[in-house]
């Protein structure tokens, strides 16, 4: 049998991956539209229109209602919502969450997500909440395991999600997801998250993310529940998520709100639409918001960009330009920057996954001195070995030749051999005069350079300005 999950292009922990499902083969990362089966502000025949291989739904919403129950069982899922792509369903765990209890219990929902014919079922989990007492988190989530463990023995043709809980806790989320990670399960939601997400506490997700992953198979498909919102998807896919999904585009919409990758606006604010998608072309703002149509023109709206910064993902990790992508996204709120920054600790656990080459490197500001070609570079440092004379230096020099080895010198990766000076990453586009951080690591580097070559005599000619320059000349004299 082939792979359920194919990776065919990796960059940082971000990959673009083929998922196996009995309803087709979908690309990931992808956003999976979360469909309310008595509220459709778009139909879900429509959505491939947008971009979406793969939808979700509620088989408790389903199972509640008596008409929808029976038709489902009758017509099947997919022909209850007129899609013929691959169908996710969720087990009632947001109900949980939100009213305490649901009527229904973990094996009934199970079997009746397979009887429906879902693509994806998931058991019906403890989605705790962040910041609860350890004994909860510990309590809810050995509750979790055991239904968990229930549903991988009544498996069948359908995948089956396992939901990694642990609340803001990183080594029980780590510990849940090893766990799991060895039983038979096929896609790994992280669970819980929305409520870090809402209070923009990109810094505890970056935490809660790198735990779980941590604990699975690198080859594992990963899903970031209740994960929607376009500004955050690169560096939710830099860390190796890939599947999302959210009602966002819909619920904004209700609200009058106008999502972009930067962020999100009132339609009421705004004078001038920046976006090119067919409603954004078609109509100006005023006639959006006069129009009786509004909240379905800002659903799709909202669809058509989702859809457009998931291509963008993509073909970033295609041309390994991610690292860029992730900068730039980040850089438009200042929580997502904590986010990165966060994320950028972890970069010795980023650099197993990374390719060992990609065609750029573009110095965009302090955080990517901590990327990960640089850090791996570092690290090569110790393969380095020179006798003799050494000349480390920023620009040519006309006695170069008086040198045993010639060195060039470029931030924020420090010194390098010259005649790899046209590849990467030394090729790489940085500023001409480098900031603090970038300048810190490059010297620290020289000076690393040095001490694991004692018996050599270094000479560095550099015009710059930093406190590590007369630890520098200490080892010259």
């Amino acid at each position: 049998m082939p792979p359920i999950f194919e990776i065919t292009h990796k960059d940082i922990a971000g990959r673009i991956g083929r998922l196996e499902t009995p309803h087709g083969i979908v690309e990931t990362p992808t956003v999976m539209p979360v469909v309310n089966p008595n509220i459709q502000t778009i139909k879900p025949s429509e959505l491939r229109e947008f971009g979406a291989e793969i939808l979700i739904t509620n088989s408790y919403i389903i199972y509640r209602k008596p008409e929808l129950r029976e038709r489902a069982l009758r017509e099947g899922l997919h022909s209850l919502l007129g899609f013929d792509g691959p169908v996710m369903t969720d087990s009632g765990s947001f109900q949980l969450s939100v009213y305490g209890e649901v009527e229904v219990n973990n094996t009934q929902i199970i079997q009746f997500q397979k009887d429906i014919g879902s693509d994806i079922c998931v058991p019906l989990d403890i989605p705790t909440p962040p910041d609860v007492s350890r004994n909860r988190a510990e309590s809810e989530l050995s509750v979790t395991m055991e239904r968990l463990e229930e549903a991988a023995g009544l498996k069948g043709s359908s995948l089956l999600a396992a939901p990694i809980q642990g609340s803001t806790y990183p080594d029980l989320r780590e510990d849940a997801a090893r766990k799991l990670s060895g039983m038979d399960f096929d896609v790994y939601p992280i669970g819980a998250v929305v409520p870090l997400m809402e209070s923009y506490r990109y810094s505890d997700l970056v935490d809660v993310i790198v735990a779980s992953k941590k604990g699975l198979s690198p080859a594992a498909p990963v899903h970031l529940f209740g994960a929607g919102h376009p500004m955050m998807f690169s560096l939710a896919v830099a860390l190796g998520c890939d599947l999302f999904d959210s009602a966002s585009y819909a619920l904004y919409a209700k609200d009058g709100r106008y999502m972009t990758s930067r962020g999100t606006h009132h339609i009421e604010d705004l004078q001038y639409l920046p976006c090119s998608c067919p409603v954004c072309t078609s109509y100006d703002s005023n006639e959006i918001i006069k129009s009786e149509n509004r909240e379905e023109l800002l659903a799709r709206h909202n669809l058509y960009v989702t859809f457009a910064e998931m291509r963008e993902i993509k073909q970033a990790i295609r041309e390994g330009s991610l690292w860029e992508l992730v900068e730039q996204r980040c850089r438009s709120h200042p929580k997502l920057m904590d986010g990165l920054r966060r994320a950028l600790r972890f970069t010795e656990w980023l650099l197993q996954f990374d390719p060992l080459t990609k065609s750029t490197f573009f110095y965009s500001g302090p955080e990517s001195a901590l990327r990960t070609e640089v850090v791996g570079y570092g690290k090569k440092l110790r393969n380095f070995t020179f006798k003799g004379k050494v000349l480390i230096r920023e620009k040519h020099l006309e006695n170069e030749g008086n040198y045993d080895h010639v060195l060039g010198f470029k931030a924020p990766f420090g010194p390098y051999p010259v005649e790899l000076s046209e590849t990467y990453p030394f090729h790489a586009e940085v500023v001409k005069e480098p900031d603090y951080e970038s300048l810190t690591i490059a010297l620290q580097n020289v000076l690393e350079l040095m001490k694991l070559n004692p018996n050599a005599e270094f000479t560095f000619v550099c015009d710059v300005e930093h406190p590590l320059i007369s630890k520098i000349a200490g080892f010259q004299q």
